[in-house]
């Protein structure tokens, strides 16, 4: 996954150098790795008490009511899907994005993509723990809401 080069804004080093955009590719991936991990975790320790899953759907509800849960206190808002392997979960207090406050909205917004790749990796960790290989987007276009879209292999759009 590739954070766009707004997401660091004009943002240094803890040595005063500016973030380039190799180093914006290198903490982004390190972001989702790190959240991926952390996703295959919670899965093998929060689903092997249950029933095996049937579908796509089940395992989305899971992530949705279940593991959201655990993570950040609250289940999902909404959950979108066109049932053909396009999922759309949207979080309109999401808890790393609520606290978060600047004078311009839009500067706001674009610095908060970042706070996004870490459970962008949470949630591809998570579905690839159940089986389920997935491309996840994550955007936000108003604080605090997170808007995640997942795209599993083989989706018809």
């Amino acid at each position: 996954m590739s954070a766009p080069a707004a997401v660091f804004g004009g943002a240094t080093t803890s040595e005063g150098q500016t973030i380039t955009p190799l180093m914006r590719e290198l903490i982004s991936h390190r972001l989702d790795a790190l959240g991926y991990r952390v996703g295959l975790g919670l899965s093998e320790r929060f689903s092997r008490d249950r029933p095996r899953f049937v579908d796509h759907l089940d395992v989305i509800k899971f992530l949705c009511k279940d593991l959201w849960t655990v993570v950040w206190k609250k289940q999902i808002d909404n959950l979108k899907t066109n049932h053909r392997g396009v999922f759309v979960l949207t979080d309109a207090k999401f808890r790393p994005l609520s606290r978060m406050s600047m004078a311009n909205n839009a500067e706001a917004v674009a610095r908060a993509q970042v706070h996004l790749i870490f459970p962008c990796g949470i949630i591809r960790g998570v579905l690839s723990s159940l089986g389920i290989q997935a491309s996840v987007q994550a955007e936000s276009t108003e604080l605090p809401t997170a808007t995640f879209q997942i795209k599993t292999s083989g989706a018809k759009v």
